[in-house]
């Protein structure tokens, strides 16, 4: 019986993790938003409340991820890539997408917002899944295995990027480029690419004043210790401020309004002030883990679009983890990247519980065969 109900869960560490990083989160959130949301909403719990409702929403598309049958999901795998992409182009349309933060990557509708590019996210990664393990046999070939995926990869990373969202539209690509090397497309392909796309990317960097602020706080933060160095310098303290054990939860002072976004890209630096070192090792052991059982079951696929779509998803969140701990702790520009089931924001969540039920969904194939 116990076995039976294994299967029909998938992995149980897997879930075990995801849920106790969703726990951790809903915990983090009320203390890094209490400040902010009493004051913006009279309400401490308001950021908490529509987390929850978020988490609610997320659990059962993950329930529904996880029990979907998998051919199922690879055939509408073109219809949700056409769905999402015509998403990311209406953020462009007045009246439904409007800029916030300079950013336009929002759709606005019914009083409720939507952030598109989180549904790119796993959209791109179960395209490149498909056509990766229908062209496996074949990537000697670049004209046929490279470029198609490569075109649809540079359109959405186009969207996105105009959309002021460069960090995204870079992660899109990186994401692509770890699957191609999963895939073992030829890396003279990559040299040849790279030759091309790097200038062009180091160009398109350079043409936003607010990129070249976002450099020059990276490398010498103190350089504008008032302005775009400020969030740098405050989350270094934050971190620095919890010492080994952290100040407790509720008792940290950074996100009383010296943080901005604490409760959302920089939360991860009110965990750091609240629970210390020990609560920021134990946060990233939990991704690492969430990133092993993830692996283990792209290693253990019974066919390629498993493998790959396993790999993808796997790759895709904890990358994006590892990239908000690194912008947090100065180790690479502000990115604007969330923390995955932990930073505020409903379409970061819910499409990170999804992209978790498939991967449990993958799991628990692997364990009926």
């Amino acid at each position: 019986m116990l076995e039976r109900i294994g299967r029909r869960a998938g992995d149980p560490l897997l879930a075990a993790v995801q849920m106790l990083l969703l726990a951790l989160g809903l915990a983090a959130l009320f203390s890094a938003s209490h400040f902010y949301a009493e004051r913006v909403f009279q309400d401490p719990y308001h950021l908490v409340k529509r987390q929850l409702s978020f988490a609610l929403i997320g659990l059962a598309a993950c329930g529904l991820c996880a029990r979907a049958p998998l051919a199922l999901v690879r055939k509408a795998t073109p219809v949700l890539l056409a769905v999402a992409f015509l998403l990311c182009l209406a953020t462009f349309l007045p009246g439904l997408g409007r800029p916030v933060l300079g950013a336009r990557r929002w759709i606005f509708l019914f009083g409720q917002s939507f952030e598109p590019l989180e549904l790119a996210k796993l959209a791109v990664v179960l395209y490149l899944a498909s056509i990766l393990a229908k062209k496996q046999e074949r990537m000697d070939d670049p004209f046929n295995s490279l470029i198609p995926p490569l075109i649809v990869v540079l359109a959405f990373a186009g969207v996105v990027y105009l959309q002021k969202d460069f960090s995204t539209a870079v992660f899109l690509l990186v994401i692509a480029l770890c699957m191609f090397l999963m895939a073992q497309v030829r890396l003279l392909y990559f040299i040849l690419l790279a030759l091309l796309f790097l200038p062009l990317g180091g160009l398109l960097l350079f043409t936003q004043a607010y990129r070249v602020e976002r450099l020059i706080a990276f490398f010498n933060p103190l350089a504008d210790p008032a302005g775009s160095g400020y969030q740098l310098i405050a989350a270094r303290s934050a971190l620095v401020g919890g010492g080994l054990w952290g100040r407790g939860l509720g008792r940290g002072v950074k996100s009383l309004g010296v943080l901005p976004e604490a409760h959302s890209d920089f939360i991860f630096a009110v965990i750091g002030e609240e629970a210390g070192f020990l609560g920021v090792l134990f946060v990233l052991f939990l991704f690492i883990l969430f990133a092993w059982r993830g692996y283990a079951v792209a290693y253990r696929a019974q066919d390629a679009f498993s493998a790959f779509l396993a790999f993808g998803l796997t790759t895709t969140i904890f990358l994006q983890a590892l990239l908000n701990f690194a912008v947090v702790t100065g180790l690479v520009p502000s990115t604007g990247i969330p923390l995955p089931f932990i930073s505020a924001g409903g379409s970061c969540l819910v499409t990170s519980l999804a992209m978790s039920g498939l991967l449990l969904n993958l799991s628990r194939q692997k364990e009926a065969g």
